[in-house]
């Protein structure tokens, strides 16, 4: 087995969970990072789901680009169907991405994008049905606001800067703030 790329765009980014030898920024294009899919285990419970996020069809993603040496392919791989198969409603996908560390060097890596056909699916929500999912709910990763201000906050340290997540996150600070 060679080396493996692994895709991350949301909490992979900032929460790898697995050892590797290379991290670069890189652009993942024919999917964008989209808040769309409820999540039953992690962030919410099918009582009271929450949203995360998914790789959805359509534009490109900014996210992070992980090298792993192929003495721990095997386990990496096995590491993330555990993580990110639990529901199945990611499938598993080799896609082309770009790095951007100044070579344009193109990789192919392991990527998780949405099955839109799966229940779990939320499509696309408005902002306040997207804040009220978020607001309110927790899983067995903990609380969803903590997972969605991690993210801003780890986008907007690479440089990356996403409207519907920026607002979130002003929203989620203020009830930290604000008085119940």
């Amino acid at each position: 087995m060679s080396d493996l790329w692994v895709f991350g765009y949301g909490s992979l980014m900032w929460r790898p969970g697995f050892s590797f030898a290379e991290a670069q920024p890189a652009r993942l294009f024919g999917e964008h990072r989209a808040l769309c899919v409820y999540s039953f285990v992690h962030r919410g419970t099918p009582q009271k789901p929450g949203l995360v996020l998914g790789l959805d069809q359509g534009g490109s993603c900014r996210g992070v680009a992980f090298r792993v040496e192929a003495s721990d392919a095997a386990s990496t791989i096995d590491y993330l169907r555990e993580r990110e198969l639990v529901t199945h409603v990611y499938r598993e996908v080799r896609r082309p991405v770009r790095l951007e560390d100044g070579s344009a060097r193109a990789v192919t890596a392991l990527a998780y994008v949405v099955d839109r056909a799966h229940a779990q699916y939320a499509g696309r929500l408005e902002p306040e049905a997207v804040l009220a999912h978020v607001r309110d709910s927790e899983g067995l990763s903990g609380h969803n606001r903590d997972y969605v201000l991690a993210t801003t906050r780890h986008l907007e340290q690479a440089g990356v800067r996403d409207p519907l997540l920026a607002w979130l996150a002003r929203e989620l600070e203020e009830d930290a703030v604000s008085p119940s």
